[in-house]
């Protein structure tokens, strides 16, 4: 065929093909479109899953009618004016495609009306032919009503799946979209019946109760607020305590710059701060809103505009995941900061005197008991004052059941407590922070280890010399596709080298930076930890249980073990009364 200029009508059905996948990207972009205009309620009707009818109202500044028939024309946007808009996009639509790729593959009518106009404007487009703009009744605002979907490409249409399924798909997007904008109120309704309806949540508290709608009263009442700004990023959001967790990554919502996002760095950065608070092969939940400079974005990475690219990825990376780090600190019983108790060379919380060994050490846990002894404080709750307020998150212990369990009584009711568990986690912290005190040593391998790698691995290694130094690894090149390893941390000397060096790489090409050689020093520890921990079976008496319990409350992350199981729960007065009828 001759090279030739393709039409209007057939360049606009192209172009539907990467904005227009369903009708729930359609939806994406028309409210993504009011939320520009200033929007603050949005109402959103589907009828048949979004193939017969959708449409979309909102109450934002509306479109003058001089321009309604141009906001209809390929590449016809108010977002943007020149190439340096582009290189710092505020907006959520810039593009101008997608109302012209819409009504290239639909029947369209636009309504609109700005606050200084007398009245409203209609204007029609079917399949691309779009008709002079005619008066209509309509508030101030704007209406866009999408017919018959993809009703003449067949091909597309064919795709399509059932009305529940494209239904769901519309609802799923309409959550992010009301998660990433909680002070505009959203309506959702499908044939004629309201499925969701958010309204406007300025305070935390109804943000709280927005987020229970969405995602359930389960995560609200397991999650904490996150509200930090450092290095020209302001992280605000709902992370779910380790005890709520997900078989899957379903419930991981990123916006940025209120853009709803996907995002490789910004999902490892929470994946390494939840990594040793979670159970292995379960994943956290969070609802996050990163706010940064949009020059340090680059918001067309993606025709859907679903991707971004940070132009520093690791400055993002280390911010995120050390603001959530933080953040999980508390989850520890009464979740405030207590002073640390002062540790001595005897104290056996100290690990610098601890021999490195995996095998469990008797002397260890007979130092443990005599410094849970030493420690004692406060024999039981009959001791406190009942006008009392400073009795402890977990209280007083009572006795131990089967070896295992310390039961403890608080003002709340029945505390029940892992004893290994947390005695696991409160050496395993001591022993990172012992570590962390100290300069990252490197140990020279007798035998440097050869390896064969990928020319674009090595590549990499070249560029990131000084990066992988910084890691405890030196590593020269040797020719195209092969390196030497020289140097390794110390406290991984034993381990895998060439295993080591290659997961380094993957997180080095997929992240901008790795945390292998911290997850895999944290392992090390956390196998000393549990086995100089506590074991079933050892009677502690009540002193000692006692100290345990007051550790825990001064011990970060104490909630969970450090292979994210719980350390402790309760059982409320109320429950308990419950549980025997009483009060009936």
């Amino acid at each position: 065929m001759p090279i030739q200029q393709l039409p209007d009508h057939l360049i606009n059905q192209i172009a539907a093909g990467e904005v227009v996948e369903r009708p729930a990207s359609v939806i994406k972009e028309l409210v993504e479109n009011s939320l520009d205009a200033g929007a603050q309620t949005v109402q959103i009707d589907v009828v048949a899953g979004g193939q017969k009818l959708i449409r979309i109202r909102d109450d934002g500044g509306g479109i003058n009618k001089d321009e309604m028939v141009l906001a209809l024309s390929r590449h016809a946007t108010s977002k943007i004016s020149s190439l340096d808009d582009l290189e710092a996009v505020a907006s959520l639509g810039f593009r101008g495609e997608a109302l012209p790729s819409i009504a290239s593959v639909a029947r369209l009518a636009l309504y609109s009306r700005t606050p200084d106009q007398d009245s409203a404007w209609r204007v029609e487009a079917d399949g691309g032919k779009i008709c002079d703009a005619i008066p209509a009744a309509h508030p101030t605002g704007t209406t866009v009503e999408v017919h018959d979907l993809f009703y003449n490409t067949p091909a597309r249409r064919r795709f399509m799946r059932t009305e529940r399924t494209e239904f769901g798909h519309i609802e799923k997007w309409v959550r992010r979209l009301a998660l990433s904008r909680p002070e505009i109120g959203f309506t959702l309704s499908h044939n004629q019946r309201v499925v969701l309806q958010t309204p406007a949540a300025k305070s935390i508290e109804e943000q709280r109760q927005r987020i229970a709608k969405i995602c359930g009263d389960a995560f609200a009442e397991q999650c904490v607020v996150l509200e930090r700004e450092a290095e020209g990023i302001a992280l605000f959001g709902w992370i779910g305590l380790p005890t709520f967790n997900r078989s899957q990554p379903d419930m991981q919502y990123w916006f940025v710059n209120g853009r709803s996002v996907t995002d490789k760095t910004l999902a490892h950065a929470v994946r390494h701060a939840y990594r040793d608070v979670l159970f292995h092969g379960r994943y956290p939940a969070y609802v996050l809103n990163l706010t940064m400079d949009p020059a340090s974005i680059d918001a067309n990475a993606h025709p859907a505009k679903h991707e971004i690219r940070f132009r520093d990825g690791r400055r993002v990376h280390g911010v995120v995941s050390q603001s959530v780090s933080v953040a999980l600190q508390d989850t520890r019983p009464g979740g405030h900061n207590v002073a640390p108790i002062p540790m001595t060379r005897e104290s056996v919380f100290h690990q610098g005197s601890m021999p490195l060994q995996s095998r469990p050490s008797t002397s260890g846990v007979r130092e443990t008991l005599a410094a849970y002894r030493a420690m004692a404080t406060a024999p039981s709750l009959a001791d406190v004052p009942e006008n009392a307020t400073e009795v402890p998150p977990l209280g007083f212990a009572v006795a131990q059941l089967a070896g295992v369990y310390i039961l403890a009584e608080n003002k709340d009711g029945l505390v029940i407590v892992d004893t290994h568990a947390a005695h696991e986690r409160i050496t395993y912290e001591k022993l990172k922070k012992s570590f962390d005190d100290r300069k990252l040593v490197r140990q020279p391998l007798l035998v440097p280890e050869s390896i064969s790698i990928a020319q674009s691995e090595a590549d990499l290694i070249e560029q990131s010399g000084r990066l992988l130094a910084n890691l405890g690894l030196v590593v020269d090149r040797t020719g195209p596709t092969s390196v030497m390893v020289r140097e390794v941390p110390a406290l991984l000397k034993d381990s895998d080298v060439e295993s080591l060096l290659r997961d380094v790489l993957s997180d080095l090409s997929e992240a901008g930076q790795s945390n292998r050689i911290e997850d895999a020093g944290d392992d090390y520890l956390a196998t000393m930890a549990c086995h100089h921990s506590v074991r079933a079976n050892r009677l502690l008496t009540i002193d000692e249980m006692n100290a345990l319990l007051r550790e825990m409350e001064r011990t970060e992350r104490a909630d969970q073990c450090n292979h994210g199981r719980p350390t402790w729960t309760s059982v409320s007065m109320s429950e308990l009364d419950r549980l025997f009828l009483r009060g009936r």
